[in-house]
């Protein structure tokens, strides 16, 4: 077991490695200079959007309900862990090259909406759509569809399903002592009464839930924030300083240069608003519109709400308080910051946070993997994908994870590689949808 789990940890630092990195950023910047830096002087204009409805618009849910959807799956653990494992490891620079792959991740978010909506399809099962159909119709890469959808289906069994469970046991045990047989059994079954309902049940729960979670964590950051404003312009500088020189170790804190700066903040960018990895344009190919570009601006706030509000908000808060410099653990950072300033309250805010944003993440990769699942074995297989990835909740709360959050990184990365090549091969008829819709505005 030891030998197989190092296997696939060298795997997943592989293919997380610098190439991939450059990847997914070059791809971001690529089309960010090919659309004309749109996502800047139409961002406005794209959350204008969110609430627009189209008259005999073609779909199974609203925009508004996929980008809910979409922001489910994205704003999760990686909005708490994620940003604390950042500065831990590549110092409070890590953040600016965080924002960096969120503000060129948006037009990587963009163009695969574009794309998954103007190559979808229309099933018994309702809209599908995503990477798998648009290298299949659009780039003519059949292989490459079939590679995405598989790591797709395994992705969503560990970075969608056991390691977000896993969490939020872990995070009921130690502050409440709940047993973890009895988490895995409550969101065994919650979770069944939503996604046996399809994209409809998950786009109306969604839509109550990612604003009511968001907004509560927003809210009890701005409090800490306003209350302690003295300390906002330290972090700033804190994060601009450091993204381009090496900090020192200090305290408990280990130092870091600035190649750990960049690594790590782009990597945990990537991780909380999978920008470039394929996921989030398969809920984008469920809303009703008849214009692929209309879809395509609304799910470009999906990243900037992710990574430019709600990352923001954590990392400012871990760089006000001190916790970060005394050493520890990453997982218990975004707490202990929380907790500094607010006491108990603090800590409850981040438990329930990681409850509701672990939940979420599952609801919107059950999605996303029954849509992959669909696209290899067919429209009367879902019921299979949805047994098991309804029983496999229940072995997440219940076991040790390091080999499947190693396998789960893996199978995460191998669905960009495909991905971006797709991006790349059909950057034409994104810009040109773009022009289109433009031109006539």
């Amino acid at each position: 077991m030891e030998i197989l789990e190092k296997l696939i940890s060298d795997a997943s630092s592989f293919v997380w490695g610098p190439p991939m990195l450059i990847l997914l950023v070059g791809t971001g910047l690529y089309l960010t200079i090919k659309l004309k830096g749109m996502q800047f002087w139409a961002l406005g204009h794209a959350f204008k959007l969110i609430f627009d409805k189209e008259e005999n618009a073609k779909g199974d849910i609203s925009n508004f309900a996929a980008l809910m959807t979409a922001l489910a799956a994205t704003v999760g653990i990686g909005n708490i862990v994620g940003v604390a494992t950042a500065i831990t490891m590549g110092g409070p620079g890590a953040v600016f090259w965080m924002w960096v792959t969120g503000l060129v991740g948006m037009a990587t978010k963009y163009s695969e909406a574009i794309l998954a909506v103007k190559y979808r399809e229309n099933g018994a099962n309702g809209y599908k759509g995503g990477p798998m159909y648009y290298l299949a119709k659009g780039a003519n890469m059949p292989i490459l569809a079939t590679l995405f959808a598989s790591f797709t289906i395994l992705a969503s069994f560990g970075i969608g399903n056991m390691t977000q469970v896993n969490a939020v046991a872990n995070a009921l045990n130690s502050q409440f002592d709940i047993a973890f047989e009895i988490t895995g059994i409550v969101l065994l079954v919650v979770t069944a009464f939503v996604v046996l309902g399809g994209i409809k049940t998950i786009g109306k729960v969604t839509s109550l839930l990612i604003p009511f979670m968001i907004g509560v964590y927003l809210i009890t950051s701005l409090i800490i924030i306003i209350g302690n404003f003295d300390k906002v312009g330290d972090a700033f500088n804190m994060i601009f300083y450091y993204a381009f020189n090496p900090i020192a170790a200090s305290g408990g804190f280990a130092g870091a240069a600035i190649a750990a700066a960049i690594r790590y903040g782009i990597a945990r960018g990537v991780f909380s608003n999978e920008s470039g990895l394929g996921s989030a344009p398969i809920a984008a190919a469920a809303a009703k519109t008849n214009d692929p570009v209309k879809q395509a601006l609304v799910s470009m706030t999906q990243t900037f709400i992710d990574t430019l509000v709600v990352c923001t908000m954590t990392a400012l808060i871990i760089l006000m308080a001190p916790i970060w410099t005394q050493g520890g653990s990453a997982g218990e950072l975004t707490l202990k910051s929380f907790e500094f300033f607010l006491g108990d309250y603090g800590a409850i805010v981040i438990v329930v946070a990681t409850i509701l944003f672990g939940y979420s993440t599952i609801l919107g990769w059950s999605y996303y993997g029954e849509k992959a699942f669909e696209y290899l074995f067919g429209e009367d297989k879902i019921k299979i994908y949805r047994v098991i990835f309804i029983a496999i909740i229940y072995v997440g709360a219940v076991s040790q994870l390091r080999l499947v959050w190693n396998f789960s990184d893996l199978a995460n990365g191998l669905m960009a590689i495909p991905n971006l090549i797709g991006l790349l091969l059909l950057a034409k008829i994104v810009s040109s949808e773009t022009d289109r819709y433009f031109k006539a505005k």
